[in-house]
């Protein structure tokens, strides 16, 4: 896989340079499939596992960017973000010659399913409040976190996936999980982890925010507002953003400036941001 610069005003666009460049747009039209991962499909042709790239983009503040990659996974790496986000910065990130919009949220919208609950409101910045209900030995936990105060990279993208042990055959014999290991994903026994310690205490709850951020992305723009998302998952996020382009009602395009964090503490400030960003190289 390898990311180019775009021009302002490509949005995150993917290419399937095995399949004579074929380009696949990031939007909520082309959501093909949701289960334990979020896929892309135009014409036939598949993105598949596009939300930590997706989340890491929208949490670092680029919006235009060309993703070429030549088979129609994208790989998972550690579970997290973490290593898009380190990989933008040794490359750099650029102010382009375009005032940057968001969606900004005039009007709540929700979706519903049982118990289960995710609705976007209006509110300065780009607020998320996540609960999740795991079987032992994950349980309940939560997290609020603000993206415009610039934490994505050091709270949120190093968060992993996460499965329990004991899912795993079945999961195989479906077809799914086929790249999934110890390496890049947090595998769960009955007692807890089995392979490592927690990055952090609730590094579940973070990881399901680091998948809303992705499959947010599908918007097409940031989000100005605010989520609150309740036992949710990768079939209701994208059904949010789904009811959300079609109720023309309740946003608007704003241009607004938005901050891009930094990874850690040691790592240069990237400046709050009024235009629009793209990487600066491959």
């Amino acid at each position: 896989m390898r990311l180019l610069p775009a021009a302002a005003g490509s949005g995150i666009v993917f290419r399937r340079t095995d399949l004579d460049n074929f380009e696949v747009a990031a939007t909520g039209r082309n959501v093909a499939k949701v289960s334990y991962a979020t896929s892309l499909m135009r014409q036939g042709v598949l993105i598949s596992t596009t939300e930590h790239l997706l989340s890491a983009l929208i949490g670092m503040g680029v919006d235009n960017v060309i993703v070429e990659l030549d088979n129609l996974e994208l790989p998972i790496l550690d579970g997290s973000a973490l290593p898009y986000i380190e990989a933008f910065q040794r490359a750099g990130i650029r102010e382009q010659r375009r005032r940057r919009e968001v969606l900004r949220i005039l009007h709540p919208v929700e979706v519903r399913d049982g118990d289960k609950f995710i609705g976007v409101y209006p509110g300065p910045g780009y607020r998320i409040s996540y609960s999740i209900d795991f079987p032992a030995p994950i349980g309940k936990q939560s997290t609020c976190v603000d993206l415009a105060a610039e934490v994505y990279g050091s709270e949120i993208a190093p968060a992993r996936t996460f499965g329990y042990k004991a899912d795993e055959a079945r999961l195989r014999d479906m077809g799914l999980i086929r790249g999934a290991s110890a390496e890049n994903a947090i595998v769960l026994g009955e007692n807890g982890p089995e392979n490592g310690a927690l990055r952090f205490p609730d590094e579940y709850v973070r990881h399901k925010v680091l998948d809303l951020v992705g499959d947010l992305a599908l918007a097409g723009r940031r989000l100005e507002g605010e989520v609150v998302a309740v036992r949710a998952g990768h079939a209701m996020h994208t059904a949010l953003v789904g009811r959300l382009l079609k109720n023309r009602s309740a946003w608007e395009l704003a241009h607004v400036p938005v901050a891009m964090p930094p990874v850690s503490e040691s790592t240069s400030k990237v400046g709050r941001r009024i235009a629009e960003t793209a990487l600066a190289s491959a």
